[in-house]
């Protein structure tokens, strides 16, 4: 009979420790949704500076209603037009995007939480509402708490060849 040592006892403490701690942190899943891309392509480097669109001709004009969107990336991107489902109940999971998704409700109300939250307000859009998820660090949930199914389109600008999406552990913020 082999004899156990205090070495081997210590390496299969860690092992515990490390499963127990790798099966409390696992992503948490997409339940009743459906992603599926509508369109994609992949896109060179990006420079493009838009500038304000406020007219010359009338001193009225308020330059609050200036507008300036500039997107510029180092390398190809890939583009993603997503079509999103929610059922009654269903959630995206929590998660992250490498890029940022531009979104638009087209049925329902859909509900998004922030990872980072700790008062977890809930952000509601109803149909032809839009919003932004910006990317990166921003750890969110989307998910359907109405009766009726819900839908989205997002448009996605991603670095090319990354996943589109990285499934992330529950941060804790919201008891649901």
């Amino acid at each position: 009979m082999p004899r156990i040592t205090t070495s081997m006892l210590f390496s299969a403490a860690i092992v515990v420790t490390v499963l127990n701690y790798a099966g409390s942190v696992r992503a948490t899943p997409a339940v009743g949704f459906t992603a599926t891309t509508v369109l994609s392509g992949r896109f060179g480097e990006i420079d493009v500076v838009s500038k304000s669109l406020i007219p010359d001709s009338s001193e009225n004009d308020l330059r609050a209603k200036a507008w300036l969107s500039v997107q510029k990336t180092e390398g190809p991107s890939d583009l993603y037009v997503q079509r999103n489902v929610w059922q009654p109940g269903g959630s995206t999971g929590w998660h992250t995007h490498p890029g940022q998704s531009l979104i638009i409700v087209t049925a329902g109300t859909v509900t998004e939480y922030q990872g980072p939250d700790p008062d977890c307000k809930p952000h509601a859009y109803a149909t032809d509402m839009t919003f932004v998820d910006p990317h990166g660090e921003h750890v969110h949930i989307i998910r359907n708490e109405g009766n009726v199914v819900a839908r989205t389109i997002a448009v996605q600008l991603i670095p090319a060849g990354t996943a589109r999406r990285t499934d992330v552990a529950d941060p804790g913020n919201c008891h649901f």
